[in-house]
């Protein structure tokens, strides 16, 4: 609005305007970023997140599978299913595709949330083919990484032959070479959080010595998804969170 003044002479203060509201600079800013913020971005979408999002529906169906079906089925379906050193001398391919249809710990585990969130940040910021790539790739390095040198000791007597059979199955050598991956592409502050807290966890499991051939394939998973960052990061818009 505006102070209307007197005439010339009349010793009245001149017009000023006035605005109608006025409001700080940084509550504005605030505002607009939280209506900027879209919370339902970090689960996966048919359209925004395929990949992750067809994948996670097969884990959900086969984890409701696992935790209905007749116990002793589902333990031979594991089994058939077992990357061990066994099943990747007879039949890879199928043992390296079955065994990551399966959540080790079920749907509520520590790597089945982490697949969800990590792999939707990751697809949404290089692709559903980079996302998809990242994730075949560390969970078959680290298999192969893990399993080779069990045969090896096996060869020369130093492990018993029953650890050509030894149970191996999950999605947590993908998911760790995900998290690797992803770092690559966050802003730096936060992506040295992220593989410091990642990587803490791994080598306390490491030390706690309870699966050491699973935990350093963990690490190995990490560090596959840390030499991707040149392949992700080449004509990829880097979006910080």
């Amino acid at each position: 609005m505006a102070v209307a003044g007197g005439g010339p002479g009349s010793g009245s203060v001149p017009a000023v305007a006035v605005p109608a509201t006025s409001v700080p600079l940084g509550a504005a800013a605030a505002r607009a970023g939280m209506r900027g913020l879209r919370p339902w971005r970090l689960l996966p979408t048919p359209t925004g997140t395929p990949f992750t999002f067809c994948y996670a529906v097969v884990l959900l169906v086969t984890s409701l599978v696992a935790e209905h079906a007749d116990p002793s089925v589902i333990s031979s379906m594991h089994q058939g299913s077992s990357t061990d050193v066994a099943h990747l001398a007879d039949r890879p391919v199928f043992v390296l595709v079955a065994s990551a249809l399966w959540i080790a710990g079920g749907i509520t585990s520590p790597y089945a949330i982490g697949f969800l969130f990590v792999l939707t940040a990751l697809e949404r910021r290089v692709g559903a083919l980079r996302a998809a790539a990242v994730f075949v790739l560390g969970h078959v390095v680290a298999t192969l990484a893990t399993e080779i040198p069990v045969g090896l000791s096996v060869l020369v007597g130093h492990l018993p032959g029953t650890s050509l059979h030894r149970l191996d199955y999950g999605i947590s050598f993908g998911v760790a070479a995900s998290v690797g991956a992803l770092a690559g592409v966050l802003a730096p502050w936060l992506r040295w959080a992220v593989l410091a807290g990642f990587g803490w966890m791994l080598v306390e499991d490491l030390i706690a010595f309870t699966d050491p051939m699973t935990n350093w394939g963990h690490l190995l998973a990490l560090t596959v998804g840390v030499a991707t960052w040149p392949l992700l990061r080449s004509g990829v818009g880097r979006t910080a969170v």
